[in-house]
């Protein structure tokens, strides 16, 4: 049993749960992570493996046919997920972040048509914010939403949908005339069915295709155009406009405890890849991991990835239990995202030149981590957030 990023005070049927999750990436993610990550492959018979498991339904309530499972939970069965392969929690984070989006803030009816067929993996979410030029500016959106009749007619360009080809549900951020002086309360969300692919795949839609990235491979990202794309009105997130920053920001508030515990995962198989090499490679005489520039090395790596598992887990459960989680799960994602990059690049100084080779692990895993140092808003935006925070606060009286 790992010592490390052990949660106390789970359930049962918790335990059971992240127990039947780590057998799954042991057996079925980490064996093939290296030769599909390589290819760029996207990773379909894993996918079917999380279906059959109602990983996809893990959080939707269970009259909607779903686990009806906590944050908690979701963030710990991404941390195992993580472990084995970061795109791989890739594939269900954005589906999760819009199920919660249509379980908290949906219609009756748009939670009846979508969750429980999200919660099968029928249904597959995507989460469109970002746009080619915006960085982190959200009310700067110029994607519009014009109202036509009972439709609205979208025109635009995002940027960075992850699953944006082999989802089939977008949940879309727009600009919408709604007449408030603030530009966040002209924001709206609308609920997006397309079909699957590339190309011009509905009226008006275009997803022309994948990204070529540096890491956080097998899992699609995409842009996705808009020129004249017709909607029905009945598609606006909870049926009243205006209301998007608000939708997307409660989404960005779970999607950083997601991002953070993804951020756990790799730091853990970056740990465990070390601390085994450490005790398999000998120089002078003795395993490297007797020499006291690699034990401190290794004692500083597991002290980070514990303290950043402690305040993922931390944030998760004050998002369960209802309370406002903005700093906490701000501090998370930065130090956990932080933390993650300087354990992995520790890892790779410990393979020597073997890390430098693709045939190991950790070469994955360094074109990885950086990634999490920018997903759902960067360092400095973290920071932002935790300052403001601290000062509301703790506002001078008087």
């Amino acid at each position: 049993m790992a010592r490390l990023a052990q949660t106390a005070g789970l359930t049962d049927v918790q335990t059971e749960i992240l127990s039947t999750v780590r057998t799954f990436v042991d057996k079925e993610i980490i064996p093939h992570a290296q030769e599909l990550e390589h290819a760029d492959t996207y990773p379909a018979d894993i996918v079917e493996g999380m279906k059959e498991m109602g990983l996809f339904g893990l959080t939707i309530p269970e009259e909607f046919g779903g686990l009806g499972e906590s944050l908690l939970t979701y963030a710990l069965v991404v941390e195992e997920i993580a472990r084995g392969w970061m795109s791989v929690s890739g594939v269900i984070n954005t589906h999760f972040i819009v199920a919660h989006m249509i379980s908290r803030h949906g219609t009756t009816e748009q939670k009846q048509h979508f969750l429980p067929r999200m919660a099968t993996g029928e249904v597959r979410g995507a989460f469109s914010m970002s746009e080619p030029d915006l960085g982190s500016d959200v009310a700067a959106i110029k994607t519009k939403a014009a109202r036509d009749g009972e439709d609205y007619v979208v025109d635009g360009a995002k940027m960075w949908l992850t699953n944006g080809g082999t989802s089939n549900l977008i949940a879309l951020l727009v600009r919408t005339d709604e007449g408030a002086d603030k530009p966040h309360q002209n924001l709206t969300t609308l609920l997006v069915e397309k079909p699957e692919g590339y190309g011009e795949v509905a009226p008006g839609l275009t997803i022309p295709g994948k990204i070529d990235k540096m890491g956080y491979k097998g899992v699609d990202t995409t842009e996705a155009v808009f020129d004249g794309f017709r909607i029905g009105a009945d598609a606006v997130l909870g049926g009243a406009p205006g209301k998007g920053f608000a939708h997307m920001m409660d989404g960005i508030e779970v999607g950083r405890v997601n991002v953070a515990a993804r951020a756990c995962g790799i730091a853990i198989r970056a740990f465990e890849l070390a601390v085994e090499y450490a005790q398999q490679r000998t120089t002078f005489g003795k395993p490297i991991a007797e020499h006291q520039a690699i034990a401190f090395k290794l004692a500083e790596m597991a002290t980070k990835v514990e303290a950043a598992h402690l305040m993922m887990v931390n944030a998760a459960r004050l998002k369960d239990a209802g309370a406002r989680n903005d700093v906490e799960a701000g501090m998370a994602k930065l130090i956990a995202s932080e933390y993650c990059a300087e354990v992995t690049q520790e890892a790779f100084r410990i393979h020597g030149g073997y890390g430098y080779s693709k045939e190991y692990e950790i070469e994955r895993l360094m074109r990885e981590a950086p990634f999490l140092l920018i997903g759902e808003g960067t360092s400095e935006i973290q920071k932002t957030i935790i300052s403001r925070g601290l000062l509301r606060d703790y506002k001078l009286k008087g």
